[in-house]
């Protein structure tokens, strides 16, 4: 109930915003536009927490901010490589485990490995990830246990299993 509510506000919240007209006419419109919505939301039995990215606002909100120190990091050392006189990178591919259960936590966390430079998701497949890196010694599983750990509270909400 509380997805279909939610839902519901953000709809209108939305139609309200981007329309900027409030007369009987179009307010009556966008009433029944949203009514559609709701309706074909909860009959294709998609309103639930998959389909709800609003609950996850805060922990998107904490999760972007280490996500973009990680990859000015990277960067950093991306760029030291390319600026050498000797290009000493040891590439390698890498089979990564994931933690995440969902869809949305495997590509936020499939993502975010791909916008940190020097580092590419190449495949998913079940909970296991292959990653392309520039260096062998970075692209160890355990190095992407971090990310892993705060894509997954970011996205599914939950910490790591006990």
């Amino acid at each position: 109930m509380a997805y279909f509510l939610g839902l519901l506000v953000a709809l209108v919240g939305f139609w309200l915003g981007m329309s900027g007209h409030y007369s009987p006419l179009l307010l009556s419109l966008g009433a029944v536009s949203v009514a559609v919505c709701m309706i074909l939301a909860y009959r294709l039995d998609i309103i639930d927490r998959e389909g709800a990215p609003y609950v996850r606002i805060v922990g998107f909100a904490l999760y972007f901010p280490w996500l973009m120190v990680e990859i000015a990091k990277s960067n950093w050392a991306v760029v030291k490589a390319c600026l050498k006189a000797d290009l000493d990178i040891a590439p390698a591919l890498v089979k990564v485990k994931t933690a995440c259960e969902s869809d949305l936590a495997k590509v936020t966390f499939a993502n975010s490995i791909t916008l940190t430079p020097g580092t590419v998701t190449v495949e998913i497949e079940g909970d296991k990830m292959l990653v392309h890196a520039l260096y062998e010694q970075s692209a160890q599983p355990e190095a992407f246990a971090e990310m892993d750990r705060r894509s997954r509270e970011a996205a599914d909400g939950k910490r790591r299993p006990a």
